[in-house]
């Protein structure tokens, strides 16, 4: 089963001061039009591929948002099967995030 955030939980995360590994998994074009401060971009697509470079540590939790927590779950199942033990989407994605107005770039 994939683990789960709320976007609630990550904003307090990061308003502590807590160094979070955030990736937006969509498209980059999406990304560009705007993103969470702080993220990474490690589109969807690249991910399987780019991931073990970047984060080898099997054990870390990584948390994934896209648009709406569809393709950031697929993802975190996909890496669930590669051996990822801590794979997070966050529920509710990008635009969850805007509609509460936290903090974008």
């Amino acid at each position: 089963k994939t683990k789960q955030t709320t976007i609630e939980q990550v904003k307090k995360r990061m308003d502590a001061g807590e160094k979070i590994c955030l990736i937006d998994c969509r498209e980059e074009s999406e990304w560009q039009a705007g993103h969470i401060v702080g993220a990474e971009y490690m589109g969807k697509g690249v991910v399987e591929r780019d991931i073990e470079k970047k984060y080898p540590d099997k054990k870390k939790e990584i948390i994934f948002y896209c648009g709406g927590g569809f393709r950031s779950a697929l993802v975190c199942e996909t890496l669930q099967r590669m051996g990822y033990k801590n794979p997070v989407s966050m529920e509710g994605g990008w635009r969850s995030w805007k509609e509460k107005k936290y903090p974008t770039t």
